[in-house]
């Protein structure tokens, strides 16, 4: 939520207002769901003499008073020294709130942003007494009861800055419950936008795969490295670019500045921001086992360290003067230039960004051929389908021509095999494994490259007729889906975008015509303009490679060639996809009459297969979709088709994974027996 409890300078205070049993005193936060008001009781002091309301905004509304009665049951399973107290929810009309604790502070969010203007840093030991603290809190959460007794297995989703209320007594509360999820475990998993600040998810949020309370762990060692070095541990100079390092769990700026850390603090983190969740600490109670040694000097000294630091986050007058300082400096060297400046100049107007983003731009072909009044959006579309190579030439928006592979916001569209990839360009000698479609299916073609753990590049290519061909190419890494590049207009993000209903067709037109703004990236153009978020672009590019590899299962014809060593030279995005994704895919896409039609009769035994021994171990299993594990698993147990159908749709998996479906048992089967795990009985 955003702060607002700063009056600004010549601001007349909020007039108080009467709500319902409380005095609403001044806002004091505003969010995208609710407003939050620091409020006295009308009549005594209970149940405290000054607390929070929370109020919903009128566009969250909807589901009205159940969602803040949710929040307040949730807060209440959690009684704890370091959760926020919740007194309880109410309506006042038809108006729904929530009356909470009020912790007199700051929230760690203010803290870090106040450090980050005065260039101080928060020295180690305090960094840990707040991460411990809000621990404790979360070994509370995760371990919280129903009424009966039963694990609630809370998930927090939300251990974020904003969310850490420090307190002027040095008291440190996790709060905003609003969020969490209960596991449900005969329920499936609603669909719907991922909850949470996306620079604090953990990577199997952002991937969309089952996550459980160690996710909240994740996000907490994240804001601890923030705390210790003064910055975002995942780098990134865009929304896409952070959550590829999330996923990669890529904090290459903690272990930069490991010198900052006490002796012995990096391991700690590093295993508390593992990419596998089973890498990571089991529990909050481990995780701050682990960083007790860390906490020096006492914990009553840093409590009381940690109110003066809270006390100098909350007095901004000694920042406002100096923010006033550095604007007045600023402004009286402009007026010297101006000054000092010999003659005026009339400036040329700036052309406005619609101008510049209607201007058209030549094209000059290696063949002589000339193409006028190109829009940029269509020379992305060109390139990126392989009609128009690195040696043709472009005049961009009036400038003069140069060859497409040196112009970045087109050459990073090429196919790769048109530019120098390697020494094999186009016609890069023999191939170390080729395959006619008519014969091997790409079921088996990809199940041979994921069984050798290949890296390489698998070209596919097929006639159209008239002379005109459609070619994929699929680059690998270590068996696992690196990139895919593709010549089928159709398969383009924005148009994979508009086929699933994640925008429109004119919301698409509107931001092809500004993607001159944004480098001719069309993901950070849709986050900029706000059409979609930035884990759903993340996501279904992601989805898109799949779908490109998985669309060859349609294929009754054509030519694979992999060859071995041949990488990109540039990939914006890399993949990171198991082959088992793609396998499973097409084989839904490949069986018209359903994925039934890939397996035997229903009666038939399943047995081991060639490869069973290499499906026990995790590193061949690898991050397969979660129904293929299960498959690997029906090796010793004799079941027929039908029957290993049954469990696989049957299965309850806990928490947010999806409902098996019969199409995806089937092709997990299938998938499993390409890969020899599985075999049938003849």
């Amino acid at each position: 939520m955003r702060d607002v409890s700063e009056e600004q300078p010549g601001e007349r205070p909020e007039a108080q207002k009467p709500f319902g049993p409380f005095v609403l005193e001044r806002r004091i936060a505003v969010g995208g769901s609710a407003e939050v008001f620091l409020a006295r009781p009308k009549a005594g002091t209970a149940p405290a003499p000054r607390l929070v309301v929370k109020r919903l905004l009128p566009s969250a509304r909807d589901s009205g008073l159940d969602v803040l009665e949710r929040e307040a049951e949730l807060h209440r399973a959690v009684a704890h020294p370091h959760v926020v107290t919740v007194f309880g929810a109410g309506t006042v009309g038809r108006e729904p709130y929530l009356a909470m604790e009020y912790v007199e502070g700051v929230d760690l969010y203010r803290l870090l942003r106040r450090c980050e203007a005065e260039q101080r840093r928060i020295p180690p030991g305090l960094a840990v007494y707040v991460a411990r603290r809000v621990l404790s809190a979360l070994s509370a959460v995760h371990g919280a009861l129903n009424g009966a007794g039963m694990p609630l297995n809370i998930v927090h989703r939300d251990v974020t800055p904003s969310n850490i209320y420090l307190s002027i007594t040095g008291d440190v509360k996790l709060g905003d419950f609003g969020i969490a999820r209960v596991e449900q475990p005969a329920r499936p998993a609603e669909p719907g936008r991922l909850k949470g600040k996306f620079g604090y998810l953990a990577p199997e949020q952002v991937a969309g795969e089952p996550f459980d309370h160690r996710t909240d762990l994740f996000s907490l060692a994240a804001l601890l490295g923030e705390m210790l070095i003064g910055e975002r541990v995942f780098p990134g100079s865009g929304q896409l670019a952070v959550l590829l390092a999330i996923r990669d769990a890529n904090i290459e700026p903690l272990r930069s500045n490991a010198s900052m850390l006490p002796d012995g603090m990096l391991p700690v983190c590093e295993r508390a921001l593992a990419r596998d969740p089973d890498d990571r600490y089991a529990s909050a109670a481990d995780f701050s086992k682990a960083l007790e040694p860390f906490e020096r000097p006492s914990a009553a000294d840093l409590k009381k360290q940690l109110a003066e630091w809270v006390s100098w986050a909350r007095d901004s007058s000694q920042l406002a003067r100096r923010l006033e300082g550095q604007i007045r400096e600023s402004v009286n060297r402009m007026q010297a230039v101006r000054t000092s400046s010999s003659r005026l100049r009339v400036a040329r107007p700036v052309e406005s960004t619609t101008e510049q983003t209607d201007a058209r731009s030549r094209v000059r072909r290696t063949n002589g051929q000339v193409l006028e009044q190109v829009s940029f959006a269509k020379l992305i579309e060109m390139v990126a389908t392989g009609d128009l190579g690195g040696e043709d030439e472009v005049a961009l928006m009036g400038q003069g021509f140069r060859k497409i592979r040196d112009v970045h916001e087109l050459a990073r569209h090429l196919l790769p095999s048109t530019t120098a990839t390697t020494t094999r360009v186009f016609e890069p000698g023999a191939p170390d494994y080729q395959a006619l479609l008519r014969d091997t299916n790409m079921m088996q073609v990809l199940a041979h490259l994921r069984i050798n753990a290949e890296t390489g590049a698998l070209f596919v290519q097929r006639a159209l007729g008239g002379g005109r061909s459609s070619r994929k190419e699929i680059y690998l890494d270590r068996g696992r889906l690196h990139h895919v590049a593709s010549s089928e207009r159709e398969e383009l993000l924005g148009e994979y975008l508009v086929r699933r209903g994640r925008i429109t067709r004119e919301q698409l037109d509107m931001a092809l015509g500004e993607l001159a703004t944004h480098n001719g990236r069309l993901g950070d153009t849709l986050i900029t303009l706000g059409l979609v978020d930035a884990v759903d672009v993340f996501r279904a590019i992601r989805d898109q490679g799949r779908d490109r590899v998985a669309a060859l299962f349609r294929w009754d014809d054509g030519l694979a060639s992999f060859y071995r060593g041949t990488t990109p030279t540039r990939v914006d995005f890399p993949l990171d996809l198991d082959l088992a994704s793609p396998m499973m895919a097409g084989a839904i896409l490949a069986s018209q009459a359903g994925p039934r039609a890939l397996l035997p009769l229903g009666t038939t035994l399943i047995l081991k297969g060639p490869r069973a021994a290499a499906a026990s171990h995790g590193k061949e299993r690898g991050t397969a979709p979660a129904s293929l594990h299960l498959a690997a698993t029906f090796v010793n147990e004799r079941l027929t088709i039908d029957q290993a159908i049954d469990r696989l749709t049957a299965h309850r998996p806990r928490h947010d994974a999806r409902i098996i479906t019969s199409k995806e048992a089937c092709a997990a089967l299938a998938t499993a027996h390409a890969l020899g795990w599985l075999a049938w009985e003849h």
